[in-house]
């Protein structure tokens, strides 16, 4: 693409998709005003502080501040604005389907902006969601302002080389000239654009998330399969992936997917999907997988121990993947929650999880490092396939706990070894 001049563009939410937008469009040349309703959100950031942890991000906002400015004011915000993208959250309502409120408080403060060109939307919506914010526009006086939606594709721990350099950047616009902005908008960004109408790139990112959990829940499905046989998940999983049809992408078995987007995204995916009067079994048996890997963990602890009353576990690595501190659904809150429930004490280390002052998380105990959480326990659990676990001292963790038994939900340690130092060594898949 051939970089064209400077664009003003108002960001709505600084959250994780709005500041990794907001700075990387910064990094491209363009003057961008990010504005938040969190005033102790807001002022981090002016700060110089960056309230997530993602590499590199905090470097480009610095690298970039002349460009780059955090609001709480809507005036502020659109002065000058040509283009506005929508990043705030649309998290699960209580009947399933997304809750878009703050997309409409977004919508509704639009209102008299007569210089915007474009309003995008990045959040993740339900189809159909951009044909009703069209009408909305219209509604508001805006019917000379384009939209689109512009999916995002990245992901935590490597969302700004995602942003700058993506598989693709999906356009869904309803004119010619919208479509061109926004292309526009992303010179520079080295990756191809694919250009469609709204409801299909709507539903891209959702179609997306839903195969990347199915190929996760599949690989699961077949380690347990492995277990019952034999058969080892990981030689299996590496010849499946030396197949140019299926590659080696998401076939690594574990505890389960967690996170900020699939279990979300596909409940909204099969949400959408039972509005219309269609159910998506396939993708129904795909959650259900996901939600009872997390449970066979507990099980193989009490296969080994028995009765988890008065045992105690430590739950190594918390964050739903390493290089972040996201917990939004995370498998080590329901295994947190599933142990206590079943009696036993649990024990934590995670290098960079802020989880929240509430239970499960309130009946547990922190510690500095992996030796120290396992220090007395009756068994541990990888959670998290953090690289710090690969170098702990597991010859004094082994020493150090009352049991040393260690599930390995990640099979990220070597088996043999682990079985030399003595422990009772479990892990997914693997004989």
């Amino acid at each position: 693409m051939v970089r064209t001049p400077e664009r003003r563009v108002a960001v709505f939410g600084a959250g994780y998709i709005g500041l990794v937008t907001g700075a990387c469009f910064a990094e491209l040349g363009h003057h961008v005003v990010v504005r938040d309703i969190d005033p102790e959100k807001v002022a981090l950031l002016r700060s110089g502080e960056v309230p997530i942890y993602e590499p590199g991000l905090g470097d480009m906002i610095a690298r970039n501040k002349e460009r780059l400015t955090f609001t709480l004011d809507l005036e502020e915000t659109l002065d000058g604005a040509e283009i506005a993208y929508v990043c705030v959250d649309t998290p699960p309502s209580a009947s399933g389907d997304a809750d878009l409120s703050r997309l409409w408080s977004v919508v509704r403060s639009l209102e008299g902006a007569t210089r915007l060109k474009a309003v995008v939307v990045k959040s993740t919506v339900p189809v159909g969601t951009g044909a009703r914010v069209r009408a909305a526009l219209d509604e508001a006086g805006l019917s000379h302002v384009g939209y689109a939606a512009n999916p995002e594709f990245t992901a935590e721990g490597r969302a700004v080389e995602d942003f700058l350099h993506p598989d693709r950047v999906v356009i869904g616009a309803a004119d010619d000239a919208t479509a061109r902005l926004i292309e526009e908008l992303h010179a520079g960004v080295d990756g191809p654009v694919v250009v469609m109408d709204v409801r299909s790139a709507e539903m891209v990112k959702l179609a997306s998330n839903a195969l990347l959990a199915t190929k996760i829940s599949f690989i699961n499905e077949i380690a347990t399969l492995c277990e019952k046989t034999g058969a080892d998940v990981e030689e299996v999983a590496k010849a499946v992936g030396l197949d140019h049809r299926l590659g080696p992408h998401f076939l690594r078995p574990g505890i389960g997917w967690g996170g900020s987007c699939f279990p979300k995204d596909s409940e909204a995916l099969r949400q959408l999907a039972s509005n219309t009067g269609y159910h998506l079994q396939l993708l129904s048996a795909v959650i259900e997988v996901n939600n009872l890997q997390k449970r066979r963990a507990i099980q193989k602890l009490q296969d080994e121990l028995g009765t988890l009353t008065g045992k105690r576990v430590a739950l190594l690595g918390l964050t739903f993947k390493p290089g972040t501190d996201d917990m939004r659904e995370a498998p080590s809150t329901v295994l947190a929650a599933r142990l206590l429930a079943e009696g036993a004490e649990v024990r934590c280390w995670d290098p960079m999880a802020r989880p929240p002052a509430a239970e499960p998380w309130s009946s547990t105990t922190r510690h500095e490092t992996p030796e120290l959480a396992v220090e007395g326990a009756d068994a541990a659990i990888v959670v998290t396939e953090w690289p710090q676990l690969r170098e702990a001292d597991w010859a004094h963790a082994a020493a150090v706990m009352r049991r040393p038994v260690l599930f390995d939900g990640r099979n990220l340690l070597d088996p043999a070894a682990m079985r030399a130092l003595g422990f009772t060594y479990m892990s997914v898949g693997r004989p």
